[in-house]
Order: C-alpha cells, then structure tokens, then sequence
C-alpha cells in the first residue's frame, strides 16, 4: 500500500474506515496502561481519528502521524482547532494544544521525532498494511520506541480469502510473532463482531473476531 494509495482515498473520500466516535475499547482499557499522568502517546497513520482528541482530554500530549494533508487538515478543523503549521525535515507538522500530526510517510521517521513518546495506540495502523509491510511496520515501530513504552493495539482477523483489505485480517499468531520478541503482548478482550458488521457480511464474510492487546515494549 503506497502513500499514494491512502492520498487518493482521502481525496476521494473512500473512508470507510474512519470511525465517527470515540473507540469503546480504547475508553474501557486505557486505564489499564502503566502511563504516567500526561505521557506524550504515538498515534501512527491516525487519519483524522476522534481518539486524539479523546487521549488529549485526557492531558497526554498526543503525536500523530497521517500521509494525507486532507485528512490532517479535515482533523483540526472538524474539532475546532487552528494549528501552527512547521516544516521539520521531511515532514509538515500541525500543532493546536496538546495535539501535533506529522503529516507524511511513516518510514521516514527517526527515534528523535519520538524520544519523549512513551505511549502508543494503534487502532488502524497495522490492519491497514498488506501482509507484506507488517513486518516493516513492526521493525519500524520497534525503531522509534523506547523500553516501557505502553500501550493498546486494535486487530481483525477474519478469512482474507472472503475479502480483500483493508482493513486487513492479522491474526493472533501473526500478532505474536511480529511484536512478541520485543513486546510484552497481553490479550485483553476478543469480540465476534461479524453481527455488527453489514458490510463484511455482505461481502460473504463467515466469521469476524476483533481482538485487544496491551503492549509493553521490552
């Protein structure tokens, strides 16, 4: 999945992964997570996620990471926001409050851009790479992250034979293999959503878990 790719969904508006309220999951086990009162959080490929502003009304000073300009910009000004606009390498970074978005690739950050994110949450970040970037992604994060870093990550796992991605389906023993060797990984909730989900099963999909992880890197 190229950059271009995600650009061109956002300007097209083919953002059916974008949830318009708070994530349930993040609101019931947040608290779960060892972070210190006002801990800056990671938020990769954020889009214009309302859990930002969530974790920010919470006091954590939040660092998103998006490709698209359209989604940063629709993000600010759907919440009200006017943010300072600063070129830091390569990318364009928007800041109102506690909230700050890296707008462009990933893979072009360095551990300097994250030194002082000690939590991480990552909703839609995993689910939407091909199975052939999330090793990349993980060796990445793995990169930018330092030791006790904490946090949740969101996954789906369904049969990828009944519907191609995204979101993509990472199961739990990809889950384990790709963050266990330097992430504690501990299942917090697993759900049968397949009932809830009227696209998927349109689309002839026959089972459909969504499962929690709190993370904890070693």
């Amino acid at each position: 999945m190229e950059a271009k790719i995600w650009q061109d969904r956002w300007a097209t508006n083919q953002i059916g992964f974008h949830q318009f309220q708070v994530n349930p999951y993040l609101q019931r086990h947040w608290s779960t997570l060892a972070l210190d009162e006002g801990a800056k959080v990671f938020v990769p490929l954020c889009g214009k996620s309302l859990d930002m502003k969530w974790l920010a009304d919470c006091g954590h000073r939040v660092m998103g990471v998006e490709v698209s300009d359209k989604a940063v910009e629709a993000f600010f000004s759907e919440q009200g926001l006017t943010p300072t606009i600063e070129q830091k390498g390569l990318f364009k970074v928007y800041q109102a409050g506690l909230i700050e978005v890296w707008c462009g690739d990933f893979f072009a950050l360095d551990a300097r851009a994250v030194a002082d994110c000690t939590g991480l949450y990552d909703r839609a970040a995993l689910i939407a790479l091909p199975e052939q970037m999330r090793p990349g992604y993980t060796e990445h994060l793995d990169t930018l992250l330092a030791p006790g870093c904490e946090g949740l990550l969101i996954a789906v796992d369904y049969d990828q034979a009944q519907r191609a991605g995204p979101p993509f389906a990472v199961p739990d023993k990809e889950v384990q293999s790709l963050l266990g060797p330097r992430w504690k990984v501990v299942t917090l909730q697993e759900r049968d959503i397949l009932s809830e989900s009227s696209k998927f099963k349109a689309d002839g999909v026959t089972r459909l878990d969504e499962r929690v992880y709190r993370l904890t890197k070693r």
